[in-house]
C-alpha cells in the first residue's frame, strides 16, 4: 500500500493532515484555496499566504484533521 507524507513546513510551521478524521467539509479548500487544494497534489501549499491565515484556517477545521505547530529550527537568513 502506498502512503503519503501528511507532513507540510514552510519557515514558520508545520502542517499535518489526518486523513482518517477528516470529514471531507472541504471548509479549508472552500475559504483558502490559495494554500488548500481538493483537486492537486500536494494538496497543501504553505506558500501561498502568509502564515497567520493559514493558522487561522485550521483552527475552523470541524473534524480537527488538520493541525499545525510552530517550527522551533528555524534556518537563519
Amino acid at each position: 500500500m502506498e502512503t503519503f507524507n501528511n507532513e507540510f513546513s514552510n519557515e514558520d510551521i508545520t502542517v499535518t493532515y489526518e486523513p482518517k478524521l477528516c470529514i471531507h467539509a472541504e471548509k479549508c479548500a472552500k475559504e483558502l484555496s490559495e494554500v488548500f487544494s481538493n483537486c492537486i497534489i500536494p494538496w497543501i501549499n504553505l506558500d501561498g499566504v502568509e502564515t497567520s491565515k493559514i493558522i487561522n484556517q485550521i483552527k475552523k477545521c470541524p473534524s480537527g484533521a488538520l493541525k499545525y505547530h510552530k517550527r522551533i529550527n528555524k534556518q537563519a537568513s
